[in-house]
């Protein structure tokens, strides 16, 4: 049975060499040639940009583009080989999909997708997509590749963009519902917990938030060079549950 999601166009694998200024990867195709990949990660990457990994890349038929290829993903072997998908545009993309499909039952019934949409104080924060139902369901998604074993964590680095997201949609409640999903963008873990060594701040607020009513849907996919494909929920981590006052 194709139970893909997504199905990537052909890639093309290599082995990385380097990532610098953030938006740069050096790497060095199976044919021998070495090429600059756009890298559409702007995070810390934390594990998952170590130089001689195999990763994969597409390549792009639009000659206005500065760079031809884009990186797409890298394999791990924190706990079994696993593809780790470093493309930060994709999970919206997967999570359209997967909305339409009904995917996530936890979610209730929903007439409408909306994406994009202008929230928070003076309408100037975008919430990536609003459900409408009885109640409005407001869903922010973030996409999580930072393993310990096979916790994933969130996030990787301190983010003041993702804990005035945390604010806002914690301003929302009672009268809509609001949701943090995470993206496992990696298929080997089973749990997730906030990334407190990262940024406590995150965690004290993700902790308080969901105390007030915010939901959190950690959402597993397997990565591979064929696909993507969802794997269910991920079980939150007694480290989520831990009280912790905000800051």
């Amino acid at each position: 049975m194709d139970d893909w999601l997504y199905k990537y166009p052909p890639l093309y694998p290599g082995i990385l060499l380097k990532r610098y200024k953030r938006f740069f990867a050096d790497i060095e195709l199976n044919t021998g040639e070495i090429i600059t990949a756009h890298c559409p990660n702007t995070g810390s990457m934390s594990g998952i940009s170590t130089p001689g990994s195999a990763v994969q890349v597409s390549y792009s038929n639009n000659f206005k583009r500065k760079l031809l290829y884009t990186w797409e993903m890298i394999q791990v072997f924190d706990n079994q080989p696993t593809w780790v998908g470093v493309n930060t545009m994709m999970p919206n993309r997967i999570i359209k999909l997967a909305l339409e499909k009904y995917l996530f039952p936890e979610l209730g019934n929903y007439q409408q997708i909306r994406f994009e949409v202008a929230y928070g104080q003076d309408k100037k924060s975008r919430v990536d997509f609003v459900l409408s139902s009885d109640h409005p369901i407001y869903i922010e998604v973030k996409s999580t590749t930072w393993a310990q074993k096979q916790l994933a964590l969130f996030p990787d680095t301190e983010t003041t963009r993702g804990q005035k997201h945390l604010r806002e949609l914690t301003a929302l409640l009672p009268q809509a519902r609001a949701v943090m999903l995470y993206f496992i963008n990696r298929g080997d873990c089973t749990q997730f917990a906030p990334g407190d060594s990262a940024d406590p701040i995150y965690g004290k607020l993700l902790r308080s938030a969901n105390s007030l009513g915010l939901e959190i849907l950690p959402c597993r996919f397997e990565i591979s060079p064929e696909g993507i494909r969802y794997l269910g929920l991920a079980q939150v981590h007694d480290l989520l549950l831990l009280k912790s006052e905000t800051t």
